[in-house]
Protein backbone atom coordinates (compact mmCIF):
# COMPACT_ATOMS: atom_id res chain seq x y z
CA UNK A 1 0.00 0.00 0.00
CA UNK A 2 0.91 3.82 0.35
CA UNK A 3 -0.50 5.90 2.83
CA UNK A 4 2.35 8.68 3.55
CA UNK A 5 4.88 10.54 1.01
CA UNK A 6 7.07 13.27 0.66
CA UNK A 7 6.73 16.02 -1.61
CA UNK A 8 8.93 19.28 -0.37
CA UNK A 9 10.23 20.73 -3.66
CA UNK A 10 10.00 24.33 -4.35
CA UNK A 11 7.13 24.35 -6.86
CA UNK A 12 9.76 26.15 -9.63
CA UNK A 13 12.08 22.71 -9.20
CA UNK A 14 9.54 20.74 -8.76
CA UNK A 15 8.29 21.93 -12.19
CA UNK A 16 11.60 21.93 -14.14
CA UNK A 17 11.90 18.27 -12.52
CA UNK A 18 9.19 17.27 -14.78
CA UNK A 19 10.55 18.95 -18.12
CA UNK A 20 9.04 16.69 -21.06
CA UNK A 21 9.11 16.46 -24.66
CA UNK A 22 5.37 16.54 -26.63
CA UNK A 23 4.92 14.82 -29.49
CA UNK A 24 6.80 17.08 -32.04
CA UNK A 25 9.93 16.39 -29.93
CA UNK A 26 9.60 19.83 -28.26
CA UNK A 27 11.19 20.50 -24.57
CA UNK A 28 8.04 21.66 -22.64
CA UNK A 29 7.88 22.69 -18.91
CA UNK A 30 4.10 21.55 -17.36
CA UNK A 31 1.56 24.35 -16.65
CA UNK A 32 0.07 24.61 -13.45
CA UNK A 33 -3.49 24.91 -12.53
CA UNK A 34 -4.37 26.43 -9.02
CA UNK A 35 -0.78 26.94 -8.11
CA UNK A 36 -1.47 28.66 -4.58
CA UNK A 37 -3.00 25.12 -3.50
CA UNK A 38 0.60 23.26 -3.58
CA UNK A 39 1.70 23.02 -0.14
CA UNK A 40 5.36 21.57 0.12
CA UNK A 41 5.78 18.77 2.91
CA UNK A 42 8.09 16.05 4.20
CA UNK A 43 4.88 14.41 5.43
CA UNK A 44 1.83 14.14 3.44
CA UNK A 45 -0.84 11.96 4.37
CA UNK A 46 -4.72 10.96 2.64
CA UNK A 47 -6.97 13.90 2.41
CA UNK A 48 -4.07 16.16 2.18
CA UNK A 49 -3.51 17.69 -1.34
CA UNK A 50 -0.80 16.61 -3.74
CA UNK A 51 0.63 17.99 -6.96
CA UNK A 52 -0.30 15.36 -9.83
CA UNK A 53 0.47 15.44 -13.63
CA UNK A 54 -1.92 14.79 -16.06
CA UNK A 55 -2.86 15.70 -19.84
CA UNK A 56 -3.87 18.93 -20.64
CA UNK A 57 -6.50 17.76 -22.76
CA UNK A 58 -8.69 16.48 -19.44
CA UNK A 59 -9.26 20.68 -19.11
CA UNK A 60 -8.39 22.24 -22.91
CA UNK A 61 -10.52 20.31 -25.84
CA UNK A 62 -8.38 21.58 -28.17
CA UNK A 63 -5.13 20.59 -26.70
CA UNK A 64 -2.95 18.01 -27.50
CA UNK A 65 -3.14 14.93 -25.35
CA UNK A 66 0.74 14.68 -25.41
CA UNK A 67 1.04 18.11 -23.35
CA UNK A 68 0.56 18.15 -19.98
CA UNK A 69 -0.06 20.33 -16.81
CA UNK A 70 0.43 19.84 -13.21
CA UNK A 71 -2.51 20.27 -10.34
CA UNK A 72 -2.52 19.77 -6.77
CA UNK A 73 -5.29 17.26 -6.05
CA UNK A 74 -6.91 15.57 -2.56
CA UNK A 75 -5.38 12.25 -1.97
CA UNK A 76 -8.38 9.98 -1.82
CA UNK A 77 -11.21 9.45 -5.24
CA UNK A 78 -14.51 11.35 -4.56
CA UNK A 79 -16.41 8.95 -6.97
CA UNK A 80 -18.19 11.82 -9.70
CA UNK A 81 -21.37 10.00 -8.32
CA UNK A 82 -21.18 10.86 -4.79
CA UNK A 83 -24.30 11.96 -3.52
CA UNK A 84 -23.17 13.90 0.19
CA UNK A 85 -22.33 17.35 0.62
CA UNK A 86 -19.09 16.14 2.37
CA UNK A 87 -16.02 13.93 1.22
CA UNK A 88 -14.95 12.88 4.10
CA UNK A 89 -18.64 11.06 4.52
CA UNK A 90 -17.30 8.22 1.69
CA UNK A 91 -17.74 4.82 3.13
CA UNK A 92 -15.14 3.08 1.94
CA UNK A 93 -11.19 3.79 1.45
CA UNK A 94 -9.72 5.18 -1.51
CA UNK A 95 -6.35 6.12 -0.80
CA UNK A 96 -5.49 3.45 -2.77
CA UNK A 97 -6.54 1.30 -5.95
CA UNK A 98 -5.55 -2.52 -6.06
CA UNK A 99 -4.40 -2.82 -9.61
CA UNK A 100 -5.95 -6.83 -9.59
CA UNK A 101 -9.44 -5.44 -8.43
CA UNK A 102 -9.81 -1.57 -9.99
CA UNK A 103 -11.96 -2.82 -12.78
CA UNK A 104 -14.59 -4.26 -10.45
CA UNK A 105 -15.12 -1.64 -8.56
CA UNK A 106 -17.15 1.46 -9.95
CA UNK A 107 -15.17 3.88 -8.23
CA UNK A 108 -11.90 3.23 -10.07
CA UNK A 109 -13.68 1.37 -13.25
CA UNK A 110 -15.65 4.86 -14.45
CA UNK A 111 -12.83 7.42 -14.15
CA UNK A 112 -10.28 4.63 -15.54
CA UNK A 113 -12.46 4.52 -18.72
CA UNK A 114 -13.00 7.73 -19.06
CA UNK A 115 -8.85 8.05 -19.44
CA UNK A 116 -8.62 9.92 -16.32
CA UNK A 117 -5.05 8.55 -15.54
CA UNK A 118 -2.94 10.56 -13.68
CA UNK A 119 0.94 10.84 -12.33
CA UNK A 120 1.26 11.21 -8.50
CA UNK A 121 4.66 13.63 -7.94
CA UNK A 122 6.79 12.83 -5.05
CA UNK A 123 9.97 12.71 -3.48
CA UNK A 124 9.09 9.95 -2.37
CA UNK A 125 6.76 7.15 -0.16
CA UNK A 126 7.47 6.04 3.28
CA UNK A 127 6.37 2.55 4.15
CA UNK A 128 6.35 0.10 7.72
CA UNK A 129 7.74 -2.62 8.27
CA UNK A 130 6.18 -5.49 11.15
CA UNK A 131 8.77 -6.54 13.89
CA UNK A 132 8.38 -9.99 14.73
CA UNK A 133 7.91 -10.02 18.41
CA UNK A 134 7.19 -7.01 19.36
CA UNK A 135 4.31 -3.91 18.52
CA UNK A 136 7.09 -2.12 17.07
CA UNK A 137 7.20 -0.80 12.99
CA UNK A 138 10.00 0.59 11.59
CA UNK A 139 9.62 3.11 8.97
CA UNK A 140 11.38 3.37 5.65
CA UNK A 141 11.52 6.07 3.23
CA UNK A 142 11.51 4.46 -0.59
CA UNK A 143 12.66 6.16 -3.68
CA UNK A 144 13.89 6.12 -7.39
CA UNK A 145 17.78 5.53 -6.92
CA UNK A 146 19.00 8.84 -8.00
CA UNK A 147 21.93 9.74 -10.75
CA UNK A 148 24.73 12.62 -10.02
CA UNK A 149 24.84 14.30 -13.65
CA UNK A 150 27.56 16.66 -14.50
CA UNK A 151 25.92 19.94 -16.34
CA UNK A 152 27.88 20.94 -19.77
CA UNK A 153 30.06 23.86 -19.02
CA UNK A 154 29.58 27.20 -19.57
CA UNK A 155 27.73 30.44 -17.35
CA UNK A 156 25.37 30.57 -20.54
CA UNK A 157 23.78 27.25 -19.84
CA UNK A 158 22.93 28.58 -16.32
CA UNK A 159 21.08 31.28 -18.01
CA UNK A 160 18.84 29.59 -20.59
CA UNK A 161 15.99 28.11 -19.73
CA UNK A 162 16.45 25.85 -21.97
CA UNK A 163 19.34 24.11 -20.89
CA UNK A 164 17.94 23.82 -17.68
CA UNK A 165 15.56 21.66 -18.92
CA UNK A 166 17.82 19.38 -20.75
CA UNK A 167 19.76 19.38 -18.19
CA UNK A 168 18.53 18.39 -14.78
CA UNK A 169 20.83 18.20 -11.76
CA UNK A 170 18.56 17.68 -8.50
CA UNK A 171 16.21 15.28 -6.85
CA UNK A 172 14.28 12.75 -9.72
CA UNK A 173 10.67 12.67 -8.54
CA UNK A 174 9.28 9.49 -7.84
CA UNK A 175 6.51 9.11 -10.46
CA UNK A 176 3.42 6.79 -9.07
CA UNK A 177 0.57 5.96 -11.65
CA UNK A 178 -2.98 7.45 -10.14
CA UNK A 179 -6.31 7.40 -11.45
CA UNK A 180 -8.55 10.82 -10.84
CA UNK A 181 -12.11 12.29 -10.71
CA UNK A 182 -13.77 15.46 -10.84
CA UNK A 183 -16.63 15.66 -8.20
CA UNK A 184 -19.42 18.30 -8.07
CA UNK A 185 -20.93 19.10 -4.82
CA UNK A 186 -24.56 19.93 -4.46
CA UNK A 187 -23.03 23.72 -3.56
CA UNK A 188 -19.37 25.14 -3.98
CA UNK A 189 -16.39 23.85 -6.43
CA UNK A 190 -15.52 20.83 -8.26
CA UNK A 191 -13.04 18.54 -6.31
CA UNK A 192 -10.51 16.75 -8.29
CA UNK A 193 -8.89 13.63 -6.30
CA UNK A 194 -6.79 10.55 -6.78
CA UNK A 195 -6.04 7.05 -6.12
CA UNK A 196 -2.75 5.55 -5.66
CA UNK A 197 -2.67 2.16 -7.98
CA UNK A 198 -0.71 -0.49 -5.99
CA UNK A 199 0.48 -3.77 -6.97
CA UNK A 200 2.63 -6.62 -5.30
CA UNK A 201 6.06 -5.50 -3.86
CA UNK A 202 8.92 -6.36 -5.98
CA UNK A 203 11.69 -8.61 -4.48
CA UNK A 204 13.61 -5.46 -3.09
CA UNK A 205 10.70 -4.55 -1.04
CA UNK A 206 8.59 -7.51 0.04
CA UNK A 207 10.08 -7.82 3.69
CA UNK A 208 8.93 -4.22 4.11
CA UNK A 209 5.47 -4.50 2.80
CA UNK A 210 3.77 -6.65 0.22
CA UNK A 211 2.26 -4.21 -1.52
CA UNK A 212 4.08 -0.94 -3.17
CA UNK A 213 2.98 1.96 -5.36
CA UNK A 214 2.72 1.26 -9.20
CA UNK A 215 5.75 3.30 -10.32
CA UNK A 216 6.05 4.86 -13.58
CA UNK A 217 10.13 4.42 -14.25
CA UNK A 218 10.99 6.24 -17.21
CA UNK A 219 9.32 8.94 -19.51
CA UNK A 220 8.29 6.68 -22.35
CA UNK A 221 6.26 5.44 -19.42
CA UNK A 222 5.12 8.43 -17.73
CA UNK A 223 4.04 9.44 -21.45
CA UNK A 224 1.71 6.66 -22.18
CA UNK A 225 -0.04 6.78 -19.19
CA UNK A 226 -0.75 10.18 -18.83
CA UNK A 227 -1.81 10.22 -22.84
CA UNK A 228 -5.01 9.02 -22.94
CA UNK A 229 -5.61 10.59 -26.41
CA UNK A 230 -3.68 8.20 -28.39
CA UNK A 231 -3.21 5.00 -25.51
CA UNK A 232 -5.51 3.00 -24.95
CA UNK A 233 -6.98 1.95 -21.27
CA UNK A 234 -5.59 -1.60 -22.38
CA UNK A 235 -2.23 -0.39 -23.27
CA UNK A 236 -1.76 1.66 -20.32
CA UNK A 237 -2.74 -1.07 -17.89
CA UNK A 238 0.11 -3.18 -18.96
CA UNK A 239 2.49 -0.35 -17.26
CA UNK A 240 1.26 -1.40 -14.07
CA UNK A 241 3.52 -3.77 -12.53
CA UNK A 242 6.44 -3.96 -10.04
CA UNK A 243 9.53 -2.61 -10.58
CA UNK A 244 12.95 -2.80 -9.41
CA UNK A 245 14.61 -0.12 -9.55
CA UNK A 246 13.80 1.48 -6.44
CA UNK A 247 16.12 2.21 -2.89
CA UNK A 248 15.40 3.26 0.14
CA UNK A 249 16.40 3.47 4.02
CA UNK A 250 15.59 3.64 7.51
CA UNK A 251 13.78 6.60 9.22
CA UNK A 252 12.75 7.74 12.30
CA UNK A 253 9.59 7.24 13.76
CA UNK A 254 8.88 10.69 13.73
CA UNK A 255 7.43 10.18 10.97
CA UNK A 256 4.31 8.02 12.27
CA UNK A 257 2.64 11.13 12.71
CA UNK A 258 1.41 13.04 10.24
CA UNK A 259 1.42 16.44 12.12
CA UNK A 260 5.23 16.28 11.89
CA UNK A 261 6.49 17.71 8.86
CA UNK A 262 10.19 18.70 8.97
CA UNK A 263 13.52 17.38 7.06
CA UNK A 264 13.84 15.03 10.41
CA UNK A 265 11.32 13.02 8.84
CA UNK A 266 13.19 11.39 5.48
CA UNK A 267 16.77 11.74 6.77
CA UNK A 268 18.50 8.22 7.57
CA UNK A 269 17.72 7.00 10.90
CA UNK A 270 19.22 4.10 13.10
CA UNK A 271 16.95 0.95 12.73
CA UNK A 272 13.96 -0.05 15.33
CA UNK A 273 14.06 -3.48 13.69
CA UNK A 274 17.05 -5.86 14.46
CA UNK A 275 17.19 -7.79 11.36
CA UNK A 276 17.33 -5.81 8.23
CA UNK A 277 15.23 -6.77 4.99
CA UNK A 278 17.04 -8.21 2.10
CA UNK A 279 17.74 -5.26 -0.28
CA UNK A 280 18.14 -5.13 -3.73
CA UNK A 281 21.00 -3.48 -6.26
CA UNK A 282 21.39 0.22 -5.62
CA UNK A 283 19.36 -0.41 -1.89
CA UNK A 284 22.47 -2.92 -0.59
CA UNK A 285 24.51 0.33 -1.69
CA UNK A 286 22.23 2.52 0.34
CA UNK A 287 22.11 0.10 3.80
CA UNK A 288 25.58 -0.25 3.56
CA UNK A 289 26.84 3.29 3.41
CA UNK A 290 24.01 4.10 6.39
CA UNK A 291 25.58 1.27 8.59
CA UNK A 292 29.16 2.39 8.34
CA UNK A 293 30.68 5.19 10.42
CA UNK A 294 33.90 6.95 10.45
CA UNK A 295 36.61 7.29 12.99
CA UNK A 296 35.35 10.91 14.55
CA UNK A 297 33.34 13.19 14.27
CA UNK A 298 33.44 15.91 11.66
CA UNK A 299 32.46 18.92 11.56
CA UNK A 300 29.26 19.57 9.80
CA UNK A 301 29.61 20.99 6.06
CA UNK A 302 27.17 22.69 3.76
CA UNK A 303 26.36 20.66 0.53
CA UNK A 304 26.95 21.50 -2.77
CA UNK A 305 24.47 22.99 -4.62
CA UNK A 306 23.34 23.64 -7.96
CA UNK A 307 22.05 26.89 -9.37
CA UNK A 308 18.37 26.11 -8.00
CA UNK A 309 19.26 25.64 -4.68
CA UNK A 310 18.63 22.41 -4.01
CA UNK A 311 21.41 20.28 -2.63
CA UNK A 312 22.53 16.93 -4.20
CA UNK A 313 21.36 14.41 -1.82
CA UNK A 314 21.17 11.40 -4.17
CA UNK A 315 22.09 7.67 -3.08
CA UNK A 316 25.33 7.92 -5.18
CA UNK A 317 26.69 10.87 -4.68
CA UNK A 318 26.42 9.93 -0.87
CA UNK A 319 28.15 6.40 -1.66
CA UNK A 320 31.42 8.54 -1.86
CA UNK A 321 31.68 9.16 2.40
CA UNK A 322 33.44 6.89 4.23
CA UNK A 323 32.27 3.57 5.27
CA UNK A 324 31.15 2.44 8.47
CA UNK A 325 29.45 -0.44 11.01
CA UNK A 326 27.24 1.79 13.16
CA UNK A 327 25.24 4.94 12.70
CA UNK A 328 25.48 7.55 14.76
CA UNK A 329 29.33 8.64 14.74
CA UNK A 330 29.22 10.55 12.01
CA UNK A 331 26.43 12.99 10.25
CA UNK A 332 26.08 12.21 6.69
CA UNK A 333 26.15 14.17 3.88
CA UNK A 334 22.48 14.19 3.88
CA UNK A 335 22.56 14.95 7.78
CA UNK A 336 24.12 17.98 7.23
CA UNK A 337 21.87 19.04 4.57
CA UNK A 338 18.66 18.31 6.26
CA UNK A 339 19.72 19.93 9.34
CA UNK A 340 21.23 23.02 7.50
CA UNK A 341 17.80 23.14 6.00
CA UNK A 342 15.84 23.12 9.01
CA UNK A 343 18.31 25.71 10.41
CA UNK A 344 18.03 28.23 7.61
CA UNK A 345 14.43 27.91 6.58
CA UNK A 346 10.84 28.74 8.08
CA UNK A 347 8.56 24.70 8.45
CA UNK A 348 6.73 23.91 5.85
CA UNK A 349 2.85 24.68 5.91
CA UNK A 350 1.40 21.46 6.47
CA UNK A 351 -1.13 20.97 4.02
CA UNK A 352 -4.46 21.06 4.90
CA UNK A 353 -6.57 17.71 5.30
Amino acid sequence: MCGRTSCHLPRDVLTRACAYQDRQGRQQLPQWRDPDKYCPSYNKSPQSSSPVLLSRLHFEKDADSSERIIIPMRWGLVPSWFKESDPSKLQFNTTNCRSDTMMEKQSFKVPLGKGRRCVVLADGFYEWQRCQGSSQRQPYFIYFPQIKTKKSGGNDATDSLDSKEKVWDSWRPLTMAGIFDCWEPPEGERLYSYSIITVDSCRGLSEIHNRMPAILDGEEAVSKWLDFGEVTTQEALKLIHPIDNITFHPVSTVVNNSRNNTPECLAPAGLVVKKEPKTCGSSQRMMQWLATKSPKKEAPESPKKDESGIPQWSSQFLQKSSLPTKRGATSSLLDRWLKQEKEEEPMTKRPHS
